[in-house]
């Protein structure tokens, strides 16, 4: 799946979801720490374009241009990626078991705590409650961790030239060689995704242009520096910007009536939450949601998993990224991150008949035979795919890399 952004913002959060593995599975395909592995080859079409470009681009200086390309190139690795992006969708389960992992949270509570300060001061002039930008920062970058190494000249020329989505990366790099012009970031400093999505919450260049601020005030919206507070002021201005109400929910976990109408359900379909109540519709404990607003039911798994009433600051998130699954995920961690609870619904079984406290077991067991799935979160990616394959392939097995309950039977 490649998580729809609009053409405002790239996160590694959404982008890289695809790439997720099952088995240790984590939003964000790059870490700072490890770097990624590209390099630059010579191309003889790239030059050619890129002289073509400069030749015809007069909103940037040439002294601009030169610093800019002077250790730029074609990366082939920008392009394999964009070619091969897995094209499906995670169930809400699954991705909530990344997106709001016991890691992550625990990570959001440290992080909040250790910049509450800062937090607090952003919030006073944005309106945006800090523990929702933290948790945007906690999907789209693992909270600092995974920002992407690969120079952001590189990456959306060599997309540029490619030509798949050119005209969108044209203007990408275009408003890249803006940013530099302004002094905001050196070339050598300005690194970012494969797909130019850049520091702590993964602003693409346009994104940068129309919503980051420099809140340190030293001159610079730096939103590369391993100090946070440029880039998350900035998410915090985006989303004042899309139309955040301070002291309102994103949502609120609800139960639904028996008979409950599926088709009344979706993000288009608004009513008051009294209307909702004379339904049935209650909060998880039994109560009547406040109100807070016109408010949908959003019910990602049909009416036998969780459920959802959502306000405004739902709408809100969803103009920095428009997948639902996203948009409930930076809503539930920013409620983890506070110490509330995880969501009390049901989800149904996978499609293998599975829950995944059963997906979680298969992962242990194979990983204790010597089939190792990096991990135990119970989504299921290439590494569990691959333990599932080498574990049928030792026991003469058909080999399918399919989980399966006769499966997990078989290694219990």
């Amino acid at each position: 799946m490649q998580a729809s952004k609009r053409t405002t913002l790239f996160g590694l959060g959404a982008l890289m979801l695809s790439g997720c593995v099952g088995g240790g599975a984590r939003m964000g395909a790059v870490s700072a720490r490890t770097p990624t592995l590209y390099h630059t080859e010579p191309d003889a079409g790239y030059d050619k374009w890129v002289a073509s470009f400069r030749a015809r681009t007069t909103s940037v200086s040439q002294s601009t241009m030169n610093a800019a390309f002077r250790h730029a190139g074609f990366v082939p690795e920008v392009i394999e990626r964009d070619r091969n992006q897995t094209e499906f969708k995670r169930s809400l389960q699954d991705y909530l078991a990344i997106a709001a992992s016991a890691e992550r949270v625990s990570k959001g509570q440290a992080a909040y705590a250790r910049h509450r300060s800062t937090l607090d001061a952003i919030e006073r002039r944005y309106g945006v409650e800090g523990n929702v930008v933290a948790a945007v920062w906690g999907l789209e970058s693992f909270f600092g961790e995974r920002r992407g190494d690969i120079p952001v000249i590189s990456a959306v020329s060599t997309l540029a030239y490619e030509g798949r989505r050119g005209a969108f990366f044209e203007k990408q790099l275009i408003a890249a060689l803006k940013i530099l012009e302004n002094g905001d970031v050196t070339a050598d400093r300005m690194t970012g995704s494969w797909a130019g999505a850049m520091g702590h919450t993964q602003f693409i260049p346009t994104s940068y242009q129309l919503f980051a601020v420099d809140f340190t005030g030293d001159g610079r919206r730096d939103i590369w520096s391993d100090d946070p507070t440029d880039a998350l002021a900035s998410t915090a201005a985006y989303l004042a910007k899309s139309g955040w109400t301070k002291g309102q929910p994103w949502g609120v976990e609800v139960r639904l009536p028996a008979g409950f109408n599926a088709g009344l359900a979706g993000r288009n379909s608004t009513r008051s939450t009294v209307d909702w109540a004379a339904m049935g519709v209650r909060d998880m404990d039994g109560n009547v949601v406040p109100n807070h607003g016109a408010a949908s039911i959003v019910i990602p798994e049909g009416t036998g998993g969780p459920a959802f009433m959502t306000f405004r600051n739902f709408t809100a998130i969803t103009r920095y990224n428009n997948s639902e699954s996203y948009v409930i995920g930076v809503g539930h961690l920013s409620d983890r991150i506070l110490g509330r609870p995880a969501i009390r619904g049901n989800f149904p079984p996978d499609a293998a008949g599975m829950q995944i406290a059963d997906r979680q077991e298969m992962q242990r067991l194979l990983t204790s035979k010597g089939f190792d799935t990096e991990g135990h979160d119970g989504v299921i990616g290439p590494k569990t795919r691959a333990a599932i394959s080498g574990y049928q392939a030792s026991r003469s097995m058909a080999v399918t890399g399919e989980p399966s309950l006769a499966l997990l039977a078989s290694l219990r």
